[in-house]
């Protein structure tokens, strides 16, 4: 004799399946995660709409960026807009107007995020490394930065050379003439000074994120 359950259990299972496709639809549904509204020092982020600034300021840092989204970074830089104007004409440059090899730019960029602690700076460029042509086992090795200056298994002497002197730079200031002399034997004058300027930029960089304490996205 087949056995039924009654019209009370077919009620109530009814309304437990729409309890769960309610809260699957409801999860599907759900709205983004809200941008951060103040950085781990507390100073505000601007908001990322049409009060952020004077429009040719903000559109121009909107014109550099995927989707035409403010970085946490921009938000905080546009507190001061004659500041963030020369800022992203500065870094624009040196992100797409010069003949420095991307590669090691973005070998430099990380090594200073690691040296300086700045994880906002890393993760930012971490994908960057990558397209650039960058491996997963460098990056890791480059989470030692002292370690990756003589790291020949993952790195050649063009990279070798790029990690002495941002270490250099980035933990001493002056550079010793043995670091120039490798530094000049695999790049051209105008490319050497480049990188020097890459490392000294992006280090103003990893500084004025971690004072300003600047979050990911």
């Amino acid at each position: 004799m087949t056995r039924t359950h009654g019209p009370f259990f077919s009620l109530l299972s009814s309304a437990a399946f729409g309890v769960l496709v309610t809260g699957v639809a409801l999860a599907a549904e759900a709205p983004p995660t809200p941008a951060r509204a103040v950085s781990l020092s507390g100073i505000p982020y601007v908001p990322d709409d049409g009060t952020a600034g004077p429009a040719e300021v903000v559109d121009a840092i909107r014109a550099r960026r995927a989707g035409g989204k403010l970085l946490n970074l921009d938000r905080m830089l546009l507190h001061s807009p004659g500041f963030a104007q020369g800022w992203n004409a500065m870094f624009g440059t040196i992100r797409g107007k010069l003949s420095l090899s991307p590669r090691l730019r973005e070998l430099a960029i990380l090594s200073i995020g690691a040296l300086n602690r700045a994880e906002y700076e890393w993760r930012q460029h971490e994908p960057e490394f990558l397209a650039a042509g960058g491996t997963k086992p460098q990056l890791a090795a480059l989470r030692e930065p002292l370690t990756a200056l003589t790291d020949t298994a993952h790195f050649d002497e063009a990279a070798r050379a790029t990690l002495a002197l941002t270490y250099e730079m980035t933990t001493k200031v002056a550079v010793s003439e043995a670091t120039m002399g490798r530094v000049r034997a695999v790049l051209p004058d105008a490319q050497v000074v480049e990188l020097i300027g890459t490392i000294a930029g992006y280090n103003m960089v990893s500084r004025f994120v971690v004072a300003t304490g600047v979050e990911m996205e």
